[in-house]
């Protein structure tokens, strides 16, 4: 049987297969990039009415800080904070609830998700969380094959819950 940590990273590798761009020997050699939480700052001027209700929200790696065409993000939804129901236009997303419970948005409604679910939304699908206990909800995400939030496309569903 596998660990809670083989199956997160095994449905992780799965749905970030083949969006990495090859590497071609003659070409020069990539360069790593590594920061840590602490180094990271929060992402200022989020807005309420574009469907980000009093999230802290890292973007641990990008195309600003590590030259990606991919965003891996930190977020941390405090007690009734939420990211309203949205998509991403030239994106997919995928998310891994580390702590915490709440609700995600489907095509079919609310529905309840926790620690350890690993949610994979392609471009142009509806999803979001809401964070509906009274305990901090930390979620790490990403989107594959945009930079930036410009790149992604994003646009919150013109019937979020406001």
């Amino acid at each position: 049987m596998s660990s809670q940590g083989e199956k997160i990273g095994a449905a992780l590798a799965k749905a970030i297969k083949g969006a990495a761009k090859k590497w071609n020997e003659g070409e020069p050699a990539p360069k790593m990039y590594r920061t840590n939480l602490r180094d990271v700052p929060k992402v200022e001027g989020l807005k309420r009415d574009d469907g980000w209700v009093d999230m802290q929200v890292q973007f641990l790696i990008d195309k600003k800080s590590a030259g990606a065409d991919h965003v891996v993000g930190w977020t941390v939804l405090k007690p009734s904070a939420r990211h309203e129901n949205h998509r991403h236009h030239n994106c997919d997303e995928f998310f891994i609830v580390l702590k915490g419970k709440g609700h995600i948005y489907t095509d079919k409604g609310e529905v309840p998700s926790g620690e350890g679910d690993v949610v994979y939304s392609p471009r142009g699908c509806w999803h979001g969380f809401n964070n509906t206990s009274n305990e901090d909800v930390v979620l790490v995400w990403g989107w594959m094959d945009a930079g930036s939030i410009e790149d992604s496309g994003y646009e919150v569903h013109p019937q979020s819950h406001k």
